[in-house]
């Protein structure tokens, strides 16, 4: 089965009233199965995510689960049996004075926050550091690029930014 890719298409995030898209439907099924608290937690979680940064892009990964990325990956979610975990890959370096990162892999490669029954999802902080995500992820595009590129990249920014900022 191949990776599915699409935009969130809420109307209510977007503006865009687009159907759902394939990926954002196979991510629905799994967290309307989850009928306890993990279902109400992925929910939660994955909406942050989404008003974190209108461009993100929701995948449904060929083993399954989630993936948000935007300009490289940012997270992965899943649900196991006595939590939820949301899995930011190669974020060593990524800040986080909130401190939401309760896991970590494999010399500080990935970090992980685990969500246990009862636990308080504190969504502005996930939001900012989803936002952190996105913005290292583009500086590390910015610095791979040839000068011309950059100076395009950072033109395109701008303009996205100027037409598409989302007000919390």
């Amino acid at each position: 089965m191949s990776q599915l890719t699409a935009s969130w298409s809420d109307p209510n995030l977007s503006g865009s009233g687009d159907s759902r898209s394939p990926a954002s439907a196979l991510i629905d099924q799994p967290i309307a199965k989850l009928t306890d608290w993990r279902g109400k937690t992925c929910a939660r979680i994955r909406k942050s995510i989404l008003e974190a940064d209108r461009e993100i892009i929701e995948q449904w990964k060929w083993m399954g689960g989630p993936l948000w990325s935007h300009d490289g990956m940012i997270a992965v979610g899943n649900a196991h049996k006595d939590k939820v975990k949301l899995t930011f890959s190669h974020r060593a370096t990524l800040p986080d004075p909130d401190k939401l990162f309760t896991a970590g892999f494999k010399g500080n490669a990935w970090r992980a926050i685990d969500f246990f029954e009862g636990d308080k999802i504190n969504e502005s902080a996930l939001r900012n550091l989803v936002r952190s995500a996105v913005d290292s992820n583009q500086s590390k595009l910015k610095r791979k690029a040839p000068a011309g590129i950059r100076a395009k990249v950072h033109s395109k920014k701008l303009r996205s930014d100027e037409t598409t900022a989302f007000s919390h």
